[in-house]
């Protein structure tokens, strides 16, 4: 017969430091728990209890109080390594930065389970963060499976919760470079909107509109539905029908510049989930047509990534141009 695994349980009477603290903040200085967002998901799945009754993150803890915390069994995973040679930009032994290539998908999803960033990192490292039996170890941020470019990936809890911080303070820097097919109107600006789940096609992703079918921006009456998104641009280059466009990302919702771009006319080159096919007829060049056509990617690419790093602190600047073939197109559209 099979021997399952069993939960593990620990009591501790609240230690100095932890008095006054609110719960999840407390359960972080256990060793054994170690950051805020494990402590969370322990108490979000009614894993703790103080002084016997089942307690929420907010409840501050006081002297003489007994916490108990049942642990989660480690489940053994079923990621599988995949033999794919990665380009690191930077490995240390908090975090790992790579230039994603164009047709990785990054984490495991339906009909993508043995073939992707994750799935590679495992073949290169064993020290990944994890959680407790976490699907997508070390996975702080996404880029899409046709986009390239950088990414950051946790080698421990501690760097996973402090870059997640970073990343939901929008105190990091990104920057993407995006070519659009028309020619955008002015050099630069910002485009806002609420976005959520495309009403009619749940694969994609569009703003919130009002009655008046225009994206609705406030943002102190929020819709019931949507997050709140805002993309910065700066026209480049307008060339052949074509616009080079430079990104900042000041918030990052999926598909948010596939989204922001496709609702403003300017569809990504290459992006046919967001009607790039249906506007290469506008193109005049015959031979630029023919060069869109013939992608076998959208031309979105993460070119730049700042972050402190979680244990020193050091501000991190990362840069990486366009994958090779890609900057011959450029060149030869006159975009650069």
């Amino acid at each position: 017969m099979e021997n399952k695994k069993q939960n593990s349980k620990i009591e501790i009477a609240a230690s100095l430091e932890m008095i006054g603290l609110r719960l999840d903040k407390a359960l972080a200085l256990i060793p054994e728990i170690e950051t805020r967002s494990r402590a969370s998901h322990l108490i979000d799945n009614l894993m703790v209890s103080v002084n016997g009754k089942i307690a929420k993150a907010s409840v501050k803890v006081l002297e003489n109080d007994l916490i108990s915390v049942e642990l989660p069994a480690p489940r053994p995973s079923n990621l599988q390594p995949y033999d794919f040679k990665l380009d690191i930009l930077h490995e240390d032994e908090d975090i790992i930065v790579i230039n994603k290539p164009s047709g990785l998908v990054v984490h495991p999803a339906a009909g993508h389970f043995h073939d992707t960033l994750v799935n590679a990192l495992l073949s290169h490292t064993s020290d990944l963060s994890m959680k407790f039996g976490e699907e997508r170890p070390g996975i702080v941020h996404r880029l899409d499976k046709e986009t390239s470019g950088i990414i950051v990936v946790a080698k421990n809890d501690k760097a996973h919760e402090s870059l997640t911080t970073q990343f939901k303070e929008r105190s990091t820097h990104r920057i993407y470079y995006a070519v659009s097919i028309g020619t955008c109107r002015t050099l630069s600006g910002t485009i806002q909107s609420f976005l959520a789940r495309h009403p009619q096609d749940r694969k994609r992703y569009a703003s919130v509109l009002g009655t008046d079918r225009l994206p609705l921006m406030d943002q102190e009456n929020p819709p019931e539905i949507g997050k709140w998104a805002v993309t910065h641009f700066e026209v480049l280059a307008r060339k052949s029908g074509l616009s080079y466009l430079k990104l900042k990302l000041e918030t990052g919702r999926t598909h948010q510049i596939r989204v922001h771009l496709s609702e403003n006319n300017l569809p990504i080159a290459g992006d046919e989930q967001y009607g790039a096919d249906r506007k290469i007829r506008t193109i005049e060049q015959r031979s630029v047509q023919e060069d869109l056509r013939g992608l076998t990617r959208f031309l979105l690419h993460a070119a730049e990534l700042g972050f402190n790093h979680p244990r020193t602190q050091t501000r991190m600047l990362f840069k990486q141009d366009w994958p090779e073939e890609i900057q011959k197109l450029l060149t030869q559209w006159n975009l650069r």
